[in-house]
């Protein structure tokens, strides 16, 4: 929202910290709201499917790993709480707290990346492959729909490490922290996905 400011006999039009910050929000909830109705569809196709090919969504998942996979989940989780912490920290204004609590966020966020893709070479070693007629139809939909949170989660990593680097150069205070704030949003989303993923495909 545009301010009109009148200083010493001068007219300055200008964007208040608070609105700038408020409007930053608004933007990043517009993102995060389309981003929840593209999750939807392919959640809802994995559904779907699942529904029609129960035989078959039983029989693919006699090669999930659920322990392997809920390691992982907590992983992610925890790459939350040290997000929480990286904002209560700056917050604080404790500058280089915050540089390591989001270090720490891009680093479990890169290793849930990396379980991920140890993941996928295993369910490739048991058959269950993008294509072909039996399980594959399985991983037409699992691979989709877990490949595109994983790539949310990558871009997650890196806005991570900017911020950290943004960090290390002091660029953030106690009364301007909005950049790591929008980032939490963003890194918040994608855990919650994940909890949706990780119920629907391996524990129901």
């Amino acid at each position: 929202m545009a301010q009109l400011v009148e200083t010493h006999g001068h007219t300055h039009d200008h964007e208040s910290p608070q609105a700038k910050a408020e409007n930053l929000k608004f933007a990043m909830w517009l993102y995060l709201a389309s981003e929840v109705i593209i999750f939807s569809i392919l959640i809802a196709a994995f559904a779907i499917f699942r529904v029609r090919q129960p035989e078959m969504v039983d029989e693919a998942r006699e090669a999930l790993s659920i322990s392997f996979v809920s390691v992982n989940t907590f992983v992610l989780l925890a790459s939350s709480w040290a997000m929480v912490m990286g904002l209560l920290a700056i917050q604080k204004g404790n500058n280089e707290s915050m540089v390591r609590w989001i270090g720490l966020t891009g680093v479990l966020g890169l290793t849930f990346v990396l379980l991920q893709l140890v993941e996928y070479q295993e369910l490739r070693h048991e058959g269950i492959a993008l294509y072909s007629e039996t399980a594959g139809r399985f991983g037409q939909r699992f691979y989709p729909l877990t490949a595109f949170h994983g790539a949310h989660v990558i871009v997650g990593v890196i806005w991570a490490f900017i911020v950290m680097f943004k960090g290390i150069k002091r660029q953030y205070s106690p009364t301007n922290y909005i950049g790591i704030e929008i980032f939490g949003l963003y890194w918040h989303f994608v855990d919650v996905v994940w909890i949706i993923l990780f119920t629907m495909i391996y524990l129901i």
